[in-house]
């Protein structure tokens, strides 16, 4: 048998380390929040053969002065661009500039046509037909003696790249941001309020040796420690990876809230329990039982949950990837607490309530 709750104090160490370097990440760096927290654009578009790289785009738009030009791709053919509020005109600039890319390798001009196509008509080639007035002759040969003629459009055409469709423009206002930054918070508070209620009321009948909304506060105090912990890893990550966080992670912190309490009252049962069964063991020895007791059970549906999270990362779309990166990270450290945190927080309850 495994003595986590002897070895308490190493547990509060380690995690009181891991929530100190979260708070000062969150203090000096703060999250890097998206759009639907700060107000913005975002814009969709589907390539129809292939997608440029995010440097290119990224070079194309660099021209247009806009703070905060978040480039992210979407499966094989799409992007994301995320950015400051746009309006109609810097809107149809972005979309220009993307236009552009690749262009002038295909566009043909006068100074680039061969001498002996300058002359040259679709008519030469025995081509008719309507809108042939703008076709051009550009040669693609070195100029040889035999010479091969490639037909081009006058109008600015999209080269490899330039052929997108415009699924979604959306804006965001700031006060529509603060709005739902405001509800993410009260989402996250209410939801704590529940949860420490729903314990307090389902250990109702467990008084001794520590009372039942003291379950309660234990598993809230572990549930703030893997919320801190996340949010401080995502602001290290939004600082030098420049993630941007949407309202998918405030939905991934929700998620992760569920699954880390769904550990800890298994746990807190076995417990209360245990604490009818060995009324001859002392308080921390049924506690410690009962976190060995369950422990295994604790890991096999975390280590589940991980290997299909961890799957969706590798293979799943792009959209999602930040979102269930938060998932995965929240079962890690939520499997943890539920261990090595909330049960060894009873102790602490009871050793307050002994002195």
């Amino acid at each position: 048998m495994f003595k986590i709750i002897q070895k308490r104090k190493i547990w509060f160490s380690f995690s009181g380390l891991l929530v100190l370097l979260s708070i000062l990440a969150l203090i000096f760096w703060g999250l890097n929040l998206g759009i639907d927290f700060t107000g913005g654009s975002l814009l969709e578009l589907k390539f129809n053969a292939n997608r440029p790289d995010n440097s290119q785009i990224q070079e194309a738009v660099a021209g247009l002065e806009l703070p905060n030009i978040y480039i992210q791709p979407i499966d094989d053919d799409g992007i994301l661009v995320r950015t400051v509020s746009l309006s109609e005109e810097q809107h149809q600039d972005i979309l220009k500039a993307i236009d552009k890319i690749g262009s002038d390798e295909t566009t043909a001009t006068e100074d680039n046509l061969h001498p002996e196509a300058k002359n040259l008509s679709a008519e030469n080639f025995g081509i008719t037909g309507e809108g042939l007035e703008n076709l051009k002759i550009e040669t693609i040969g070195s100029g040889g003696e035999m010479i091969d003629f490639n037909l081009i459009d006058d109008q600015p055409t999209a080269g490899n790249f330039n052929s997108f469709e415009e699924l979604r423009f959306d804006s965001i206002g700031p006060i529509i941001g603060q709005e739902l930054k405001q509800k993410a918070i009260y989402a996250i508070i209410i939801v704590l309020i529940a949860i420490i209620l729903y314990i307090a009321y389902a250990f109702r009948k467990v008084s001794h040796p520590v009372e039942s909304w003291k379950f309660g506060l234990s598993a809230i105090v572990a549930l703030a420690h893997d919320i801190i912990i996340i949010t401080g890893i995502f602001a290290v990550l939004g600082h030098f990876l420049n993630i941007q966080l949407d309202s998918y992670f405030v939905t991934a912190l929700l998620t992760v809230l569920g699954f880390s309490v769904h550990d800890t009252i298994v746990t807190f049962d076995r417990t209360r329990e245990n604490l009818r069964r060995h009324q001859d063991k002392t308080f921390e020895d049924v506690v410690n039982l009962s976190v060995n007791e369950t422990i295994v059970r604790s890991l096999n549906t975390s280590l589940t949950t991980i290997f299909v999270l961890l799957a969706i990362i590798l293979f799943g779309g792009e959209t999602i990837k930040y979102f269930v990166l938060a998932l995965m990270m929240g079962a890690i450290v939520g499997t943890y607490s539920s261990i090595f945190l909330a049960s060894p927080l009873l102790m602490i309850w009871y050793k307050i309530k002994k002195y």
